[in-house]
């Protein structure tokens, strides 16, 4: 198979090749080995005495932590010290450039049943310990402790010299301890117990950590044997490198440089069948090895090399010697399996990585670069559900000791995913438990009890939403004793007899929820088992599934709980709309348009209690003054008799809204208000603003000088919004997680002020984008992931030079694909001298829009966009830190919401009380810099809330006086615009902020301004004055922050 790719994406591999490469020039080669010869130097000057060694004047509580006895050596120097590692054949990837150096131990100091009981890692650590003193006494290098692979029992030293590369990259050094053949290889086999207190048969961990140290020079020399000469082969390493870390693969049980490149070796050689042939490119290499990881079947038995030598050894024979490890990765000389350290897990994790990188290639663009190469796959946002063990000051995991057959961080990792994965069996997809517990400025000769200061994290990726989220845990029958004995010692007071319809009885474990609630259902049973099982502490466990829940919240319930109510009140409507007869064209179709029908607005209305029928009605203490209106739209029976003017026929309409108004109040008693624009029907606690769509005025246009100009009519507008409203809701039903996730996004870009910047529906788009593209990812199954993907979209996504089609019912062929492409490109084109007025700056297109018109046509701004990208960056990366951190103070995720105010020129603060809905307010907003320019009183003439002597009075009047779609904020923001188009651009939350920012000069305008604003502060302050005059009664204070930047074009 040959991959072909266009000019321009194989370009994007070799500057990718250049970025990963490094540069194996003579300057750099001079300082590195002059590093190496530095470090060489240091350890001759080691005096030739003789130097006892012991644990006690050196590293007790190493020693004693391992377990080991019979540690004392005389220090004699090392054998040699050679380069290794993928410096050796060229195959470094950067940007960590870790050269390594090969230490050989000196046979003097061991003994020959030194393999037992941790005598061989006690000594090689305690000689360690020396060559770090000598290290150390050189002025020009820093040496610190770290872990080969994670492993606590064998600490390696890492030098970092004064010199830098050539590039000024810092380099370090891995000092590597080796012994070959220090050992009888019979003395290390599988099936061996090596450590004699112990109660177990084997050892094969403990005995693959020390035939690791003897044969790691052979494995590195045929490596390097096998590389030697094949550029493509290296190259197509150091993608796969680059790809498994950005796929956050290299860790302890999953993978490692050293078995990436093994695993390529193999596949080069006769031992994997010479699947990877020297005529073939890096690309086609990086392919064939991912196919392998993902498909191949050979892992069920077992990669072997073929043996070294005049040895004839089966590979049945061979993996009969490691059927203890679920992994196996056998050496060519049969008695080491270098992948001991693979656990299932991580190696599910990978095959799930190579999955997806492969449908990658086949499905996106430029074979996948971007989303292998460049999209940032780590925890938070691979992970539907993150949990956090914070198990500093913990000693039951190493109770039995720190260094079993295996480390007792790995026993504990295991330990935890047993419990995880009976209480979650048929939830998930994929549970990772990790505990990377070496931290970078450990000092091991304290001993190891200080490597709990590290969290422990799980993964959970959901299987699906529909069995993630069921209630009850149904267990086994109580008449099977033994089953249902196992269940209750499982579940404990979770466990409960239920009879269910069928007549089964049957033990379950329920966790009752709301709907709205169900995201919790994981979370709890996580916390109920952890508890339980490891005797852990609610406070140390830390799962991220409900921390944002309190910006979609009015107090302790999410309104979207009263979406039943609103959908029923929407299905008697449409059903009393469909039957009026006395109206001249019946109604042939009715729609819902707004948000809150799609479960996706941030705040869905609940019921007023004056919306609805009857004379008695009970107030609540907080009950509104205004009542958010939903629009529906409605299609006619087909006529003739239209009108063609647009003017005439939105005339008809209003007439025709008028009469199906007049005839609900007649014949069902329904109360509809009627104004110039608008029709609105009051049933069952809403208020539903009916339009009516005629099919004809989708195709008027409007012409401009002479000049035909696409405008989008009202009729093409409501088209438009119900395709939108229609395919979302669709997507919706299909997703359950993607309504929240669209709501925190609209919250949070309301939040930092951009609801003049980006629309609903193009929030809703961009969300929508995560289902329909999610590679490298699967569709998102929590809203926290979902909601971090959304803004690393936003913040990284390439604006500038690609449009992003959402096609969300699979309509587009490749002609219309083609299509918006060249509408995006004549687009740019436009503008190319100008790119600051580029519109739409965030090319949006759909099915249904393929110009980018409806939603992004007139804004965001390249300008807005950039600072859009900014803010969405910033949170991303705060958003990763507080999961993946030990940091869970709800501050902390207030924080994702509290937008600074010190980035516009001015800040406007508006009464709270009068904001029609200041419960939606997340934070008072403060200004404690600037200069107040105005402060102002409150007026009287509105209140939010009805007061207790309001409904003393006449029902009907006070229906009267409820005010529909009232929004003092939206009306005073339109007034700024209109006011002061040429001075300010306007940001502001729609969802209750209390804030509005002002940032000085509007992009229309930039060149006029450029050439006649001749306007200083004082001038700017009279027009803030102005500003605060305008919104006399609504405006708090108005405060000057800074100057605007001088513009000398």
């Amino acid at each position: 198979m040959v991959e072909t790719y266009p000019d321009s994406t194989n370009l994007k591999f070799k500057e990718l090749l250049k970025e990963v490469q490094l540069d194996y020039s003579p300057e750099n080669t001079a300082i590195i080995n002059d590093a190496v010869s530095a470090i060489r130097e240091a350890l001759d000057r080691i005096p030739d005495v003789d130097l006892l060694v012991t644990a006690d004047d050196i590293a007790p509580g190493f020693i004693r932590d391992v377990g080991a006895d019979k540690v004392d050596f005389k220090f004699v120097k090392p054998k040699s010290i050679e380069i290794g590692g993928s410096y050796a054949f060229q195959c470094i990837a950067r940007p960590d450039v870790n050269v390594d150096i090969f230490l050989r131990l000196p046979k003097e100091c061991f003994h020959e049943k030194d393999y037992l009981n941790y005598r061989y890692h006690s000594k090689r650590f305690l000689y360690l310990c020396i060559i770090k003193k000598y290290l150390k006494s050189s002025s020009i290098l820093d040496v610190k402790w770290s872990a080969f692979q994670n492993e606590a029992r064998k600490p390696i030293l890492i030098v970092y010299p004064a010199a830098r590369l050539s590039d000024n990259t810092q380099f370090s050094v891995k000092i590597i301890p080796t012994a070959p053949s220090l050992f009888t290889l019979t003395k290390l086999n599988m099936e061996r117990n090596n450590i004699r207190s112990l109660d177990q048969e084997a050892t094969p961990k403990y005995n693959s950590s020390i035939l690791e140290d003897m044969f790691i020079e052979e494995n590195a020399e045929f490596i390097k044997r096998t590389f030697k000469g094949r550029k493509e082969l290296g190259e197509a390493l150091l993608l796969l490198k680059a790809w498994a870390r950005k796929g956050s693969l290299f860790v302890h049980d999953c993978l490692s440089g050293f078995l990436i490149t093994v695993i390529v070796a193999y596949l080069a050689s006769r031992s994997g069948k010479s699947r990877i042939s020297n005529s073939m490119n890096a690309i086609q290499i990086l392919r064939i090895t991912l196919d392998f990881i993902a498909n191949s079947k050979i892992w069920d038995s077992g990669l072997f090399f073929q043996p070294e030598g005049e040895r004839n050894i089966s590979n049945k024979d061979r993996k009969t010697k490691f059927q203890s490890f679920p992994i196996i990765v056998c050496d060519s000389f049969g008695n080491y399996n270098m992948a001991f350290r693979m656990s299932p897990t991580g190696f599910q994790e990978l095959r799930d990585e190579a999955v997806l990188a492969l449908a990658c290639m086949d499905k996106c663009k430029d074979g996948g670069f971007d989303e292998i190469f460049m999209t940032k796959i780590d925890y938070p946002a691979k992970y539907d559900y993150c949990i956090r063990l914070n198990l500093k000051g913990n000693n039951n995991f190493h109770d039995s000791g720190f260094c079993l057959d295996d480390e007792c961080w790995r026993l504990y990792e295991q330990k935890v995913l047993d419990v995880i994965d009976q209480a979650l069996r048929g939830r998930t997809k994929l549970i990772r438990v990790v505990w990377g517990n070496i931290p970078s400025d450990c000092n091991f000769e304290n001993g190891l009890s200080m490597l709990d200061g590290v969290a422990l994290f799980i993964g959970i990726a959901i299987g699906s939403i529909e069995e993630a989220f069921k209630q009850a845990v149904v267990g086994p029958s109580p008449e099977d004793k033994d089953k249902a004995l196992e269940f209750r010692k499982f579940w404990g007071d979770k466990s409960t007899l239920r009879w269910f319809r069928d007549g089964k009885i049957a033990e379950v474990a329920v966790w009752e929820h709301e709907e709205w609630e169900k995201h919790l259902i994981i979370k709890e049973i996580c916390e109920h088992v952890l508890m339980r099982h490891l005797a852990l502490p609610k406070q140390s466990i830390i799962c991220t599934a409900d921390q944002l829940d309190f910006v979609l919240r009015h107090g302790t319930k999410d309104p979207i709980s009263c979406s039943k109510s609103l959908l029923k009140a929407y299905d008697d409507l449409s059903k009393h709309l469909r039957l009026l007869d006395d109206i001249p064209l019946k109604i042939s179709s009715v729609q819902p348009l707004d948000s809150a029908f799609r479960l996706t607005s941030v705040f869905p209305p609940a019921p007023h209690p004056l919306s609805n029928k009857g004379s008695k009605i009970k107030l609540e203490k907080h009950t509104p003054n205004c009542i958010q209106p939903l629009e529906v739209m409605v299609q006619l029976e087909g006529s003739g008799n239209w009108p063609m003017d647009e003017l005439a026929m939105e005339k008809t309409k209003t007439a025709f809204l008028l009469r199906i108004a007049e005839s609900l109040q007649t014949k069902l008693g329904i109360t509809c208000t009627a104004t110039e624009d608008d029709v609105d029907v009051f049933m069952s606690g809403y208020a539903f603003r009916l339009k009516i769509l005629h099919e004809r005025g989708l195709s008027l246009v409007k012409r401009h000088g002479g000049h035909i100009k696409h405008v989008l009519s009202s009729d093409k507008k409501l088209f438009i919004r119900g395709q939108h409203s229609s395919m979302v809701n669709g997507l919706r039903g299909q997703y359950p997680v993607y309504g929240p996730i669209v709501r925190l996004a609209k919250r949070w870009v309301s939040a930092h002020l951009f609801s003049n910047s980006l629309s609903e529906e193009a929030i809703e788009l961009l969300v929508a984008h995560l289902f329909l593209k999610p590679l490298p990812f699967r569709p998102p199954c929590s809203r926290i992931t979902g909601f971090l993907r959304f803004l690393r979209l936003l913040s990284k996504y390439d604006w500038s030079f690609c449009p992003l089609i959402v096609d969300i019912n699979g309509d587009l062929t490749p002609d219309d694909d083609k299509e918006i492409n060249e509408n995006f490109m004549s687009n740019r084109k436009q503008y190319e001298d100008n790119l600051q007025n580029v519109k739409p700056a965030m090319f949006l297109a759909s099915s249904y829009d393929r110009e980018s018109e409806a939603w992004t046509g007139q804004s965001p701004t390249a300008t807005d966009l950039k600072r859009l990208a900014a803010y969405a960056n910033s949170s991303a990366n705060f958003l990763t830190n507080i999961i993946t951190s030990n940091q869970n103070e709800s501050y902390q995720w207030e924080c994702l919401f509290r937008t600074p105010l010190n980035n516009y020129n001015a800040v406007i603060l508006l009464h709270m009380d009068k904001l029609p809905c200041p419960h939606h307010l997340l934070f008072p907003s403060e200004v404690k810099q600037g200069r107040c320019i105005v402060r102002g009183n409150p007026s009287k003439t509105f209140r939010p809330f009805l007061l207790r002597e309001d409904t003393k009075g006449n029902l009907e009047e006070l229906k009267r006086k409820l005010m529909v779609g009232f929004d003092p904020l939206r009306y005073f923001v339109v007034d700024i615009e209109r006011e002061f188009a040429d001075t300010f651009k306007v940001w502001y939350d729609s969802f209750g902020g209390d804030a509005i920012g002002l940032t000085c000069g509007n992009n229309k305008n930039s060149k006029k301004r450029g050439r006649d604003d001749t306007n200083d502060g004082k001038d700017l302050v009279d027009v803030l004055k102005a500003v605060g005059e305008l919104g006399k009664g609504f405006v708090k204070s108005v405060h000057f922050l800074k100057a605007p930047k001088t513009n000398n074009t």
